[in-house]
């Protein structure tokens, strides 16, 4: 199985929407989960938002169609981290 990865940035008050800021399949994939584990970055898996994402380019927005599914993953991210504080 070839692995695909995209990581996304977002600032609230900075930014206007969620930008791509890496992505790749095979060992470049296995290279950006490896870093987000490293700096503790939760993971969220989804193939097909997954497969979406790798046709936006490197630093550009994410595009208004695949917002809702995005906000899903900052949503999902943003109750993880209040777990693992309420577990600390």
């Amino acid at each position: 199985m070839n692995p695909k990865a995209v990581a996304m940035k977002y600032k609230a008050y900075e930014d206007h929407a969620p930008k791509v800021i890496a992505k790749g399949s095979g060992e470049i994939a296995k290279k950006i989960i490896q870093k987000a584990k490293e700096f503790d970055v939760s993971i969220f898996q989804n193939a097909e938002l997954t497969d979406m994402l790798m046709n936006v380019e490197i630093n550009e927005e994410v595009p208004a169609e695949l917002y809702k599914a995005v906000v899903e993953v900052f949503i999902w991210l943003h109750k993880t981290e209040q777990k693992a504080q309420l577990s600390k």
